[in-house]
């Protein structure tokens, strides 16, 4: 089958080619799916520059999230036939025509949806909804902080946010076309913060009449994280998810981790067991 492959196994943007590979078999109890879209990801351009490793056992072809029709099922499976479409999350291979994977990591794709708008929706969807619903536990009432408001997960964040009915949901980002376009989205944000130009932990203070950010979702690490330790009601959870400025801190005070009872947690998707990312889906 064909593939996205990289010349010498990492490297710059131009060692991407479409070059030939094995076709997966499906096992007993997997699937094969004929691959229509897939999703591209930041730690698709991290694997690729030799950064971030795909899971042990999994494919080097890179891509986590795809839509299609099951191709194939192994001898097992009773849920899927061939012909279904479905959209899947995967710990590697879907820049290919096929990739196999385990029955539980599909999801029927609705008839409403693209093969296009499918594939964006797995990684994106499956991360925000373990950060925020899983590990911060959002409860209806609470005041959530979302960082990188206009990225995938950011945007999922966002509305699932609002699904569980939060009180005040505040991003952030770089740009005022960003901001507008966050506030305009269905479920959107309802307040909306240039984390450049004004200081979030103050916004967010003022948006919640003091009470702060019973919720705070992070990708950004370093530069955010004393400003996001100021914008944390008490008992407040902060789930993180990356470090884009960094992941060390020069100083920082644990004082208000204290007194102010907060729970500080990292979360990962792509990493965890199979079992794992198959209970993730269920729900």
């Amino acid at each position: 089958m064909r593939a996205v492959l990289i010349k010498d196994g990492k490297g710059p943007l131009e060692n991407l080619y479409i070059g030939e590979t094995e076709k997966p078999t499906p096992a007993a109890h997997h699937v094969l799916v004929k691959i229509k879209a897939f999703g591209l990801n930041r730690m698709d351009i991290s694997q690729r520059e030799g950064k971030y490793p795909p899971p042990v056992g999994a494919s080097t072809v890179l891509g986590v999230e795809f839509s299609g029709h099951i191709a194939q099922v192994g001898k097992d499976v009773e849920k899927w036939k061939e012909g279904d479409e479905v959209f899947g999350l995967a710990g590697g291979g879907a820049y290919a025509e096929f990739i196999v994977v385990p029955q539980t990591n599909v999801i029927a794709k609705p008839k409403h949806l693209s093969f296009v708008e499918a594939a964006s929706i797995p990684e994106n969807w499956l991360t925000a909804f373990q950060a925020v619903v899983l590990v911060a536990e959002i409860k209806a009432g609470d005041n959530v902080l979302v960082h990188a408001g206009a990225s995938g997960v950011g945007i999922a964040a966002i509305q699932l946010s609002r699904a569980y009915k939060a009180n005040n949901v505040i991003a952030t980002a770089s740009t005022q076309d960003k901001l507008d376009w966050l506030l305009s989205l269905p479920s959107g944000a309802t307040h909306a913060v240039n984390y450049k130009t004004q200081n979030f932990a103050d916004e967010v203070k003022t948006i919640t009449n003091g009470h702060g950010a019973d919720v705070v979702i992070d990708f950004v690490g370093r530069t955010h994280f004393e400003k996001n330790i100021q914008s944390l009601a008490l008992d407040g959870r902060m789930t993180l998810l990356a470090f884009l400025s960094g992941a060390e801190l020069p100083f920082l005070n644990l004082g208000p981790i204290l007194y102010k009872r907060l729970r500080i947690q990292g979360s990962t998707l792509r990493s965890r067991s199979a079992p794992y990312q198959a209970d993730l889906i269920a729900q």
